[in-house]
């Protein structure tokens, strides 16, 4: 599978994966990366980074919205390969080195294999290593509050419901949030377009990922990445709140 790059905003990158996405930002040739996709989406992500003219070796730092599998496939890898420290919320840390896992499960997905677009999925899930385990053996907790001191300046934003260390992440200046799978534009088994939760079998704790989407409309911006589906353009908080009523 190749790469699908799109440039969104200045220095900021939205890379459509194997039906998961992860997110570029760029200072000169150093880069945050945003999430890693499935496990089988390692050349994908390694090709992306060449497409904005980056390499792993120029990554400072690989960023987790959450540590489900298909956004912390390639974490460890660049980890062990070159040393790129792997931060998260620090309820998401026990979370990437798998002490315990907040995914749906296999029996969960086999319950609701009648629903439209589920087989595809799991076809796709088990083609990409959706259902191997690749913790992170290290992975840290932010430094500090507030923005990082990383290529886009990104905010973590603690926004649990999803996995209970869920962030999105905020760059105030551009206008972005990258929003992981708090708030979606798709998914492979939705049969809605737009700003969305995902299906209520992937979330953890289903009332606080509707919570968090108050935490969401309180950021300002006009341009949403999601962790699934294609950009959002338009105010975030209205993205927000239009999730949030199609939730009920």
């Amino acid at each position: 599978m190749s790469a699908d790059v799109r440039q969104v905003a200045d220095g900021t990158y939205l890379v459509h994966g194997g039906n998961t996405n992860w997110v570029i930002l760029t200072d000169g040739d150093a880069v945050t990366l945003v999430d890693t996709g499935y496990p089988g989406d390692r050349r994908a992500l390694l090709d992306s980074l060449a497409a904005v003219g980056s390499s792993p070796e120029a990554v400072a730092a690989v960023l987790i919205t959450h540590a489900h599998n298909d956004h912390l496939g390639s974490a460890q890898y660049l980890r062990a390969t070159h040393g790129t420290p792997v931060l998260l919320h620090e309820a998401e840390v026990p979370h990437a080195r798998r002490d315990f896992l907040q995914q749906v499960s296999v029996g969960t997905v086999l319950r609701n294999v009648w629903r439209p677009g589920v087989l595809p999925w799991m076809v796709h899930v088990l083609r990409t290593g959706g259902t191997e385990q690749h913790p992170v053996t290290t992975p840290a907790p932010f430094p500090a509050d507030g923005a990082l001191d990383l290529p886009g300046r990104p905010v973590p934003v603690h926004t649990p419901g999803h996995t209970d260390g869920h962030c999105v992440y905020h760059l105030p200046d551009a206008g972005v949030v990258i929003s992981g799978d708090a708030l979606v534009s798709g998914h492979a088994i939705s049969r809605t377009e737009g700003p969305q939760l995902l299906p209520d079998l992937f979330h953890h704790d289903r009332t606080r990922a509707i919570g968090s989407l108050d935490v969401i409309a309180g950021l300002e911006g006009d341009v949403l990445l999601p962790g699934h589906g294609p950009v959002h353009r338009g105010p975030v908080r209205d993205a927000a709140e239009l999730a949030r009523e199609r939730a009920f």
